[in-house]
């Protein structure tokens, strides 16, 4: 498996329901910065004044924010945090668990090393995750970490494509 070089182009591959599930959880707490982004992306997806997007229920804003098809790589990047920290939160720790890394429920302890994943970690947990979620979920997840901190990572690569 070849991994893709941008947030944007995992996000334009998920499909419609990944993109709301995405959008639904972003809005539950999204960074100030990413939030100003989203808010942007929804006014010209809308074709509204920009003070009409903060009065939007969510409902209504994650539909829109889920239909932007070309978010700023920031935007794409903290909505596929949003999908895995909301809806995929046992692939992460199961992968966590097979690579044997401290977690609470999914996301990395803080306490955990920061030293590259060796690649026999890297293939063990890997492999965990392949034989129990489907493939698109195993490889937008394993992309998206890589992207987020590609020196632990580096090893996933080469992981992946073992197979």
């Amino acid at each position: 498996m070849e991994f893709d070089l941008s947030a944007g182009r995992i996000w334009r591959r998920l499909g419609r329901e990944d993109k709301l599930a995405a959008a639904r959880h972003f809005w539950s707490d999204p960074a100030a910065e990413a939030a100003g982004l989203a808010d942007a992306a929804i006014v010209k997806v809308l074709h509204v004044r920009p003070q009409a997007v903060r009065t939007l229920p969510v409902e209504r804003k994650a539909g829109a924010l889920a239909s932007v098809g070309e978010p700023s790589e920031l935007l794409a990047a903290s909505l596929l945090v949003a999908l895995h920290l909301g809806e995929r939160r046992p692939l992460l720790a199961a992968f966590l668990d097979a690579a044997g890394l401290p977690h609470d429920n999914g996301l990395l302890a803080e306490d955990a090393s920061a030293e590259p994943v060796a690649e026999a970690t890297a293939r063990r947990a890997v492999a965990a995750v392949r034989a129990a979620f489907p493939a698109d979920q195993v490889r937008t997840y394993l992309n998206t970490l890589w992207l987020q901190d590609h020196d632990r990572w580096e090893a996933l690569e080469r992981a992946a494509a073992s197979d």
